[in-house]
């Protein structure tokens, strides 16, 4: 057969439109396409066609792939799996299963194992697995139960729908694993928060056979999900005696245990390690930077990404918008508002959820509000950050508002929903409808409350004055109060001045963390608001001798892009000489308006 000056059989003639389905060369295939009408009919080389339909679907011609199906005089268990494949690649389930219940009822055809491992490829989710569960008694049916490649597919479909018992005894029946069988499962589990169960199958696994980096990649998750680093340190060793360099997914899994341990400069050993980092790459360091208070590397870093011309993507965008925060300069977070329309990013939902936290956090709650009221699509974490950065900002009665819209879009809470509305009802001393919402946690949307939800209640019912019962609903909580209560309760009665239960808060509080600053400042500062000078004196001593010191408290102003920190007596700062004359200069102006202030009388007391 002659095109031309070349010679063409057909299995060159299948290569080449393979070849084009995967660069999406429609042009040319189809050109190949109408030189097959010329010199075939339709009933020969059943071979050629199956390549054709493959081509047009991976093209996203599904109407061009339909009409070459149904012109077939001719099909094969290949031409079905190809039209059924097609569908279910772009989502068309309905279409796609009914392809697949053809081929069933197709008397000239029947399934392969390639058929099963399509099929189950779709099943993601809770609501699939009755489907799973049918496909499961067809690979039974049709003798595929011993199918290496279709039992691994079935465990990967089981942990998709959430069903880790299913997966494990299908895993457990299998005379033969290969890589992949264990590999699924590794992953599986790590996947469903099985972490410790994870980690003890990789082990198995490293009897039986070599480990792949999907596997490492998996072990690695696991790891980070438990903070497990001594184990993650020992995976990274494994994976430098396999010999796998420069494989991306292993180096971010690499990367994202180091970070989430705390441990970055392991993880930035290994991001500096990588020659060419992918998007994923680069949005995991900056998250690790910004989830370990580096927040300023985070910020260096996007400024070197943006400045070296490497694509921006969401994911970025949105990582680097999630180190902002009181201390942040905020001109650079409107800077990255104004790459975020540049690039088009503006309805990505992530990213509008990043700048309303940004802008909230950074001080300014009506750009918030603006990203909001933009935005086409919006999620559960829009409505939590927008609720969040109102109660942040004291407005509790809009924060409130805002749930009750929430709740008219059919959008349940969360625990993080119910953290901000508490925090809001503490603000505007809305006590009975505060203690609706902790109630209705678990009466109503199934939420247990933490810790941060109960010490919510503990400060709202301590900011309305009812120190005494705030003492009373944490003793009858039905889990053990810690730390975190025992303050909020002291906080309270630093508020009102109430020494009686102070004294007892302070006394649990210090039971559980000794070296707790906070306890004796809180103490101090309710003795001096009753005049209580000997026992702030003493509180203050036993303080010192305890060597507990008190957490600096800071300042800060953003001039010109720079964020300035200033403490107490600062002589850190490089302008510092300069600061004092002005501040000398205009105290003596002060002086001269007679706006001097009393001294304090215990000026050696002060914390």
């Amino acid at each position: 057969m002659k095109y031309g000056f070349l010679s063409f059989n057909f299995s060159k003639i299948s290569e080449i439109l393979s070849r084009c389905g995967r660069e999406k060369h429609l042009l040319f295939g189809s050109s190949i396409h109408g030189y097959i009408l010329k010199s075939i009919s339709n009933g020969d080389h059943v071979v050629v066609w199956n390549s054709l339909i493959s081509m047009y679907s991976k093209c996203g011609q599904l109407s061009n792939a339909r009409k070459v199906f149904d012109e077939m005089p001719l099909r094969d268990t290949v031409t079905w799996n190809s039209m059924t494949s097609a569908f279910l690649a772009v989502n068309e389930l309905e279409k796609g299963f009914w392809y697949f219940k053809a081929l069933l009822g197709c008397g000239s055809c029947s399934l392969d194992h390639a058929s099963m491992t399509t099929m189950l490829s779709v099943c993601s989710g809770p609501e699939f697995f009755c489907t799973g569960t049918m496909l499961h008694s067809l690979m039974v049916f049709h003798g595929f139960e011993q199918v290496v490649s279709v039992r691994n597919a079935l465990i990967t479909a089981y942990f998709n729908c959430e069903k880790q018992g299913s997966a494990r005894k299908v895993f457990d029946e299998m005379f033969e694993k290969n890589v992949i069988t264990w590999t699924a499962m590794v992953s599986g589990l790590a996947r469903c928060a099985m972490f410790k169960e994870s980690l003890v199958l990789f082990q198995e696994m490293r009897r039986s056979c070599l480990a792949n980096s999907l596997t490492y990649s998996s072990s690695l998750f696991a790891c980070s999900g438990m903070r497990a680093v001594r184990e993650g340190q020992q995976i990274h060793g494994l994976v430098l005696k396999s010999g796998i360099v420069a494989d991306l997914c292993v180096d971010s899994a690499l990367m994202d245990m180091y970070s989430k341990c705390g441990f970055m400069d392991d993880a930035y050993r290994v991001f500096k390690a990588c020659e060419e980092p992918d998007d994923v790459f680069l949005t995991v360091i900056l998250v690790g930077f910004a989830q370990n208070g580096l927040e300023e590397r985070a910020f260096e870093l996007f400024v070197k990404i943006v400045g070296k011309g490497i694509k921006v993507d969401a994911n970025m965008v949105s990582a680097v918008l999630g180190a902002f925060g009181a201390y942040a300069p905020f001109a650079l977070g409107k800077q990255i508002h104004t790459l975020v329309v540049k690039k088009c990013l503006e309805f990505n939902v992530f990213v509008c959820n990043g700048l309303i936290n940004m802008y909230s956090k950074c001080g300014d709650l009506r750009e918030s509000l603006k990203v909001f009221e933009l935005m086409t699509h919006r999620n559960l974490v829009t409505w939590n950050s927008l609720i969040a950065a109102f109660a942040r900002h004291g407005h509790g009665v809009e924060a409130l508002q805002l749930y009750e819209s929430m709740k008219s879009e059919y959008i349940e809470p969360t625990d993080v929903t119910f953290l901000s509305l508490l925090h809001a009802c503490s603000h505007v001393g809305a006590i009975e409808k505060g203690m609706e919402f902790i109630n209705s946690m678990s009466m109503v949307y199934k939420i247990e409350p933490r810790m941060e939800h109960y010490a919510c209640v503990v400060d709202m019912l301590g900011r309305a004055g009812l120190v005494h019962e705030a003492k009373r609903y944490i003793e009858k909580l039905s889990v053990e109060p810690n730390a975190v209560l025992w303050q909020a309760l002291l906080g309270a009665c630093s508020i009102h001045s109430n020494a009686e239960v102070g004294e007892y808060a302070a006394d649990r509080l210090l039971l559980l963390e000794p070296d707790s600053a906070a306890a004796y400042v809180l103490l101090a500062n309710i003795y001096s608001s009753r005049r209580q000078w000997k026992k702030r004196a003493e509180t203050i001593l036993k303080m010192k001798e305890m060597n507990v010191k008190k957490d600096v408290g800071v300042s800060w102003v953003e001039i010109e892009k720079n964020v300035h920190c200033f403490v107490v007596e600062d002589k850190v700062h490089h302008q510092a000489e300069y600061i004092y004359e002005v501040l000398n200069a205009l105290a003596a102006v002060i002086r001269d308006q007679e706006h001097v202030p009393d001294k304090l009388i215990f000026n050696n007391l002060i914390v």
